[in-house]
């Protein structure tokens, strides 16, 4: 079977599993299935979607990021954690919005394959610091979607009636313990990132520790979440401040590697 066969068919398994999902959702019955034969499925296209992404991250024994493969990558990451962590934690809310995300993230490999080659040697330090980094953007990216999702609950709690949807969502002070939870581990794996981007820069990127515009944003979304973590732990903060921060730290993250890479890729063409 051909890439793009295989992109199509990706696709198509993640979309009807996002239809089931949303009609599970809106039944009532969504965490059951979740845990049940809908959740098991996920699998099927989370490994071909792994497969294409090993298949197009790695060209000529080097480690190709571009944005729309970097994109795919924090969205496989995401719902591989979701699905790893749905014994334990009530996610077929958060995994009702992912799916179709992931499904999008398969086909745009397809649409503009223009590969982004790195050019430092392929090593194991290097592939370590790019795997926990794309890690730490996946954990934000549950994060973001669950303040967003948190933040559009509250905001129907002030109506009569919440949509079918948002009916099931398990109580805001649980996905509020969950968050604070992603964005602790998140937090950690991303303080590896940025210091062994600081500290053994020579070894990971051939060159010595230099200061941009990504780790500029980098940085600024490090202390964000560190602040926001203090804040919870030491003053109790919650709710929408919780929301604006999360929010604010994920998108210094975004700008910090997404977005430096829409700019170079799509507008300069570079």
């Amino acid at each position: 079977m051909s890439n793009q066969a295989l992109h199509l068919l990706t696709f198509v398994l993640y979309a009807v599993l996002a239809i089931l999902f949303w009609r599970a959702q809106a039944a009532g019955n969504a965490e059951q299935q979740n845990r049940g034969a809908l959740g098991h499925a996920v699998v099927v296209p989370l490994a071909l979607h792994g497969w294409l992404l090993y298949d197009t991250l790695f060209i000529w024994g080097a480690l190709n990021l571009g944005l729309v493969y970097a994109l795919s990558l924090i969205l496989w990451l995401t719902v591989l954690v979701y699905w790893m962590a749905r014994y334990f934690y009530p996610l077929s809310s958060l995994q009702t919005l992912v799916l179709p995300l992931a499904a999008l993230s398969t086909v745009l490999p397809a649409i503009f394959p223009e590969a982004h080659i790195l050019a430092q040697p392929a090593s194991a330090l290097f592939d370590t610091h790019v795997l926990v980094a794309m890690l730490a953007y996946s954990l934000f990216t549950i994060a973001a979607l669950h303040a967003g999702l948190m933040s559009l609950v509250e905001k129907q709690l002030h109506h009569a009636k919440l949509p079918k949807v948002l009916q099931n969502l398990p109580p805001l002070l649980t996905m509020e313990s969950l968050l604070f939870r992603v964005i602790g581990v998140g937090f950690v794996l991303l303080t590896v990132t940025v210091v062994s981007g600081i500290l053994f820069s020579e070894n990971i990127f051939g060159h010595a520790w230099q200061f941009n515009h990504k780790v500029l944003f980098g940085m600024i979304s490090w202390v964000v979440f560190g602040v926001l973590l203090l804040g919870h732990h030491y003053y109790g903060w919650r709710g929408h401040t919780a929301v604006r921060w999360t929010l604010s730290g994920f998108g210094f993250l975004v700008l910090a590697y997404l977005g430096s890479r829409f700019v170079l890729e799509v507008l300069l063409h570079r």
